[in-house]
């Protein structure tokens, strides 16, 4: 009778964790993911579905069909709520317990306030279609309620007109750009808004955006913003949050609109583990200490060679999901594995808006029109499957032509 193969449980179905899946794809092991979520999502991208960029369907692909050739894998659609390392097995919310002789954790970040969770409510954060959508509706009905009051009560109609982002990282960076372009554009539709009354206020607490990029190109970016119209204040901390306003230091700012891109934590695997909440530390080969068949990879992870722990970025996700998946697919075949974790970092990019984008590639800095074609072609390059990417270059060629946004509808909940 023949032994059954080893199974290899993958909790997320981001970056990592479906990289991590596809190098076992000829692996003698059986695979399955595990996702709350039946879609897998560009992240990156995001920010553009909320301000009716882009449509979620150019931004997310069903798991399954990424998987579909795949033979050795299946999908689990279930969220996991706990991990028996005892027993070896996953715990999820429908009951079910999985078994494991491998288990990777790839369960991404959620955002952080900070200890403030109560501004959760009126300043969401950007991680799911979900949040998209409701950014997008919240956005689009502040220029609809600023119609309504412009006559009646410009004052109201101002507040509505006016967009806070918390944070200045690439996320908060491109939020406020695209914000600030979709305003400019939505004016030639309605009758009774001042355009002048447009705001968009980027508050950041350290001294320059774009921190993790070299000075100079921090302080381009801060200059195209500033060129959009955008309020960039930096040094500024966050004091306060509500639905009509936002307290920075001593200033309030009248703002019906706030999107929070300042921080993220991890996911709940570290609690899983025992190993207490936040970001799970692991050595070379990416597992915890004291964990031999267990892998903590992406924004879950802390890895940190040389004392400066990985970004919790795209690219940094998939090589640690490639690098395991060589590891456990090398034990299998009985071959030596890769024994230690090494990211090569290509660079990092931020767009700003059109034309308008900062590029660190290989030590080479890039920034303006080049920097932007270098952007887009590096995010079409990472989107899963070959329809994704035709409609998402479509899309961006047909808004450059013409300078409009094509999903700008709003789906109002009962």
């Amino acid at each position: 009778m023949s032994q059954p193969r080893p199974h290899v449980v993958i909790v997320g179905a981001g970056f990592g964790g479906l990289s991590a899946a596809k190098e076992l794809a000829h692996a003698p092991v059986d695979v399955t993911i595990i996702d709350r979520q039946n879609h897998h999502l560009f992240q990156p991208l995001l920010y553009q579905v909320a301000t009716a960029a882009l449509t979620p369907a150019e931004i997310a692909v069903p798991i399954r069909e990424v998987l579909r050739r795949q033979s050795n894998a299946r999908v689990v659609m279930d969220r996991v709520s706990d991990v028996d390392h005892a027993a070896c097995e996953v715990i999820c919310d429908s009951g079910q317990r999985m078994a494991y002789d491998t288990l990777i954790l790839a369960t991404g970040a959620r955002h952080s306030y900070f200890g403030n969770d109560a501004w959760a409510e009126h300043a969401p954060g950007l991680k799911t279609l979900d949040d998209a959508f409701r950014l997008r509706e919240k956005i689009l009905t502040a220029f609809e309620q600023a119609e309504i009051l412009a006559e009646t009560d410009p004052q109201a109609a101002r507040a509505y007109q006016s967009f806070v982002v918390i944070g200045a990282g690439p996320t908060g960076v491109e939020m406020a750009g695209a914000i600030a372009e979709l305003a400019s554009s939505l004016m030639r539709d309605f009758r009774r808004i001042d355009p002048k009354d447009n705001r968009v206020i980027l508050l950041e607490g350290g001294p320059r955006v774009l921190p993790s990029f070299t000075k100079s190109l921090s302080m381009r970016a801060a200059q195209d913003l500033r060129d959009l119209g955008v309020e960039v204040r930096l040094n500024t901390m966050v004091t306060g949050i509500e639905g009509d306003h936002v307290m920075a230091g001593d200033d309030r700012i009248n703002a019906r609109t706030c999107v929070w891109a300042a921080g993220v934590q991890a996911s709940r695997a570290g609690d899983w583990l025992d190993l207490g909440s936040g970001h799970v530390t692991v050595d070379e080969t990416l597992r915890p200490e004291g964990f031999d068949n267990v892998y903590v990879i992406g924004d879950t992870a802390r890895f940190a060679p040389g004392d400066t722990p990985l970004p919790g970025i795209a690219p940094v996700a998939k090589q640690m999901g490639q690098f395991v998946g060589q590891r456990i697919a090398a034990h299998a075949n009985g071959t030596a594995p890769p024994t230690q974790f090494r990211y090569h970092d290509a660079g990092a990019l931020a767009t700003i808006g059109r034309n308008r984008a900062v590029a660190d590639i290989f030590g080479l800095k890039v920034k303006g029109f080049i920097g932007w074609l270098l952007w887009g072609a590096a995010h079409v390059y990472f989107l899963i499957g070959f329809k994704n990417r035709l409609f998402v270059v479509l899309h961006w060629l047909w808004s450059y032509i013409t300078w409009r946004r094509g999903v700008r509808l709003i789906m109002h909940r009962e």
